[in-house]
């Protein structure tokens, strides 16, 4: 019993080192994007961005991709939070297990999106009951105005 007890702990730390690994593969991967974005952007508005004259359309159109970078950072970073979070979990020996159940994450999910906190079907469950509350959200406020109007 004692050597079936070594080989499932052995289990669970080739577990916790592969999730370890994959998670700072990830975080890297990300700090790498997010630090090019704000390279790309600060080479592009110190590159005569400010000396070149607009039309409104021109300006329009640079506004709207600088908005577009920027919000390409957000979402970055709001990924590199979660995987530090996610990290965090690891540490305490909560990743990769539903939040919900608490059954194992299934690892291709876990290699697709690195923090997922629940399971395949708890979180399908989770979007469905979502879907529900919005249909019923929508049908009250609607029956609203019917009877308002």
């Amino acid at each position: 019993m004692a050597t079936n007890g070594k080989h499932v702990k052995g289990m669970a730390n080739e577990r916790y080192e592969e999730l370890k690994r994959m998670l700072g593969d990830r975080r890297r991967e990300i700090m790498s994007e997010v630090h090019e974005k704000i390279r790309d952007v600060r080479t592009e508005s110190g590159h005569g961005k400010m000396s070149e004259v607009f039309d409104q359309g021109e300006s329009s159109e640079a506004d709207i991709q600088e908005d577009i970078e920027f919000a390409l950072i957000q979402m970055k970073a709001e990924t590199l939070t979660r995987i530090n979070e996610a990290i965090s979990r690891l540490e305490e020996g909560a990743y990769g297990y539903c939040f919900e159940c608490g059954e194992d994450i299934a690892p291709q999910r876990l290699r697709a999106l690195p923090f997922a906190v629940r399971c395949k079907d708890c979180e399908q469950a989770r979007e469905n009951a979502i879907q529900r509350e919005r249909l019923q959200s929508q049908r009250s406020s609607s029956l609203f105005f019917d009877i308002s109007g």
